[in-house]
């Protein structure tokens, strides 16, 4: 139902207990039950929504790429090896940033960075003067300047040259210092992008120089005798590759470039096939910009084997292939887990009720016509549509009535039951319909009939994508998965905005994208959804919609000889209110004297006792301290 298979890549599982299960690398493990993180998080005070991070998932990511790589290297015999470098836009929290170098250091992972605040973070990482640091983006001269400091202590820093000013900049100050600095170059190719990020490539990229550009700088440097600065070449296609076809395109053509400036005495040592190793958010390979159409091994396989035949062709030596992969890297570690705050339905009229002598005219109609669908178990499409044109009508005469103060409001609410009970029994008999026979009213009906879920967390903090780009993400409940769901839902935010709610879902079939599966609950038992495939470029994004603040994070790692598999490495609080107040220059201080002036005033008018305005006053100052998000009433607590 929730298509787990198609985009977990086997990190997580439902367990007998019908609870979601993250399955990590270790074979001494039988994986972590992520309901049981949860409950001993609770039981230490953690508020939600809560960002769960599991670390030894990116550990198993980077395995992956590499085995792949190894793999597509051995089967061709390809002379020369890969390397991954991880590009922190995606994620440049310390913590995952550090735990990728740890993982990868075995491999000789490095890292990319693509603004001047990323350069400064990165450099001190670099504890291996091998480790590869590319620098992407444009570049300011201090930008310029601390990248040839970075050389100049010996590290394996690289910029790569976006534009022909840059280039200039960079030459001249690496002359003016002395030093005979290496760099590569993006180019922008012909082939263009597919999916969202399209434009990242092809002729209208607003990254990377054009071949006539390309062959200034050749120039340049063969007139001075410096050929073997030109270490690296580089493109991009954006940040999902969806179609295998395009990459295999892109790969051949700058892999001619490659070969041709080799045969000019180039000394470029690295093909750097940039970022775009797509991950399958929407479950599947159909062609959706959130799906991509090929396999881990299959992308390796399709890189290693079009350079080798590129290269073996034009008689040149095989280069070092580099890849930037961010989003695949990172994206399923981390899991969002919100608890679900009320369930909001129709409210539809019993199937005993009957209309009293004093009801109106519009009750009794309307209940006619819901004991006539009730009473009739065959009926076809126009009888359907009539007796919805029906109801509609009914409902849209009492509120005229209603309006004109013709009919009681208890009498509207008792035709408001009657009408949802109505759409309810018609909904039901066309779902056995093919929806492209049904009239678009009757094929609207089951959007209308949809439960509101109101759960725990911000859209616009935790999934800027969706908001922003309708990026899906794969939601599921986190219990009761050996229970099938009676329920279908759209989660709706915390938000004051009407944009606040997940729109589009994993599922199977298009009119499943509309809604989420879920159980009935009991508003004193908690139940909590998972948001998964996070940990890309969301826990960055994050917009401050409403002052919703960054949401408390846990860091996991799966250990045997723990109790319950897994042991907490790391709490970090979320956002406190007076952390987010001083973000837009509003300051406890200030806040609290002038809160204070206006109670005391009341005070002194006679309006309010003393005591009762400085508890007012002393309750207002405790909420500082307190999460921006819901907090849940103590009888939802865990004891």
């Amino acid at each position: 139902m929730y298509l787990m298979s198609a985009w977990s890549d086997g990190f997580f599982s439902v367990n007998e207990a019908g609870h979601v299960r993250v399955n990590v690398s270790d074979e001494s493990s039988n994986g972590i039950d992520i309901t049981k993180v949860v409950e001993h998080l609770e039981r230490k005070g953690i508020t939600f929504p809560l960002l769960i991070r599991f670390q030894d998932v990116l550990k198993g990511r980077i395995q992956q790429l590499y085995s792949a790589f190894h793999d597509a290297i051995k089967d061709v015999d390809y002379a020369s090896q890969y390397t991954a470098v991880y590009p922190i836009k995606v994620n440049q929290l310390h913590e995952v940033v550090e735990e990728i170098l740890d993982a990868g250091k075995s491999f000789g992972m490095g890292l990319e960075c693509g603004s001047k605040a990323e350069l400064i973070a990165a450099l001190p990482l670099l504890d291996d003067d091998d480790t590869l640091l590319i620098c992407n983006g444009y570049k300011d001269q201090s930008m310029l300047d601390l990248i040839l400091s970075g050389q100049k202590i010996g590290k394996s820093v690289l910029p790569v040259i976006e534009k022909m000013d840059e280039f200039r900049t960079y030459d001249g100050r690496a002359e003016e210092l002395g030093l005979h600095a290496p760099f590569g170059v993006r180019l922008r190719l012909t082939t263009a992008g597919a999916g969202k990020w399209a434009d990242s490539g092809g002729d209208q990229s607003k990254f990377g120089i054009s071949v006539p550009e390309l062959l200034r700088v050749v120039a340049l440097l063969e007139e001075r005798n410096q050929q073997d600065r030109f270490q690296l070449l580089h493109f991009h296609l954006g940040s999902q590759i969806s179609d295998i076809r395009t990459l295999k395109k892109a790969v051949r053509e700058i892999t001619q470039v490659y070969s041709q400036l080799t045969r000019r005495g180039l000394g470029i040592k690295f093909l750097d096939v940039g970022g775009g190793l797509g991950i399958n958010y929407g479950g599947s390979y159909a062609s959706h910009d959130d799906a991509i159409n090929y396999s881990l091994s299959e992308y390796a396989n399709a890189i290693v084997s079009t350079v080798k035949d590129v290269c073996d062709a034009e008689g040149v030596a095989h280069p070092r292939i580099i890849s930037e992969s961010g989003r695949a890297l990172t994206a399923h570690h981390s899991v969002l887990i919100i608890n679900a705050i009320g369930l909001y339905a129709k409210e539809e009229m019993e199937e005993d009720f009957v209309p009293s002598a004093e009801s109106h005219r519009l009750v009794n109609d309307i209940h006619a016509l819901r004991t006539w669908l009730l009473e009739e178990p065959e009926m076809a499409i126009p009888e359907l549509l009539e007796a919805f044109h029906d109801a509609s009508g009914k409902r849209a005469e009492a509120d005229s009535l209603f309006s004109l103060g013709y009919l009681p409001l208890e009498e509207k609410a008792v035709i408001e039951k009657l009408y949802w009970a109505v759409c309810r029994q018609i909904n039901d008999r066309v779902q056995h319909f093919d929806s492209e026979v049904l009239p678009p009213e009757l094929d609207r009906l089951d959007s209308h009939l949809i439960d509101q879920c109101l759960c725990d967390f911000s859209v616009f903090q935790s999934l800027l994508d969706h908001w922003a780009i309708g990026q899906r993400f794969p939601i599921i409940p986190m219990q009761r998965l050996n229970e099938e769901p009676t329920r279908r839902a759209v989660l709706v935010d915390l938000t004051c905005d009407s944009d606040g709610k997940v729109s589009s879902y994993v599922g199977l079939g298009n009119k499943e994208h509309e809604f989420l599966h879920m159980h009935g609950f009991d508003a004193d038992e908690p139940y909590r959804f998972g948001i998964f495939l996070v940990g890309a470029y969301q826990d960055i994004m994050g917009d401050t919609h409403n002052l919703f603040g960054r949401v408390t994070e846990a860091h996991i790692y799966a250990d045997a000889d723990e109790p319950e598999g897994f042991y907490v490495e790391k709490v970090i609080r979320g956002t406190a209110v007076k952390d987010m107040l001083a973000l837009v220059q509003y300051f406890p201080n200030d806040l609290y004297n002038r809160m204070n002036k206006h109670i005391r005033a009341r005070i002194q008018e006679g309006k309010l006792k003393a005591s009762e305005g400085y508890e007012l006053l002393e309750r207002y100052a405790e909420t500082f301290n307190e999460s921006t998000y819901y907090t849940m009433p103590k009888n939802r607590e865990m004891e």
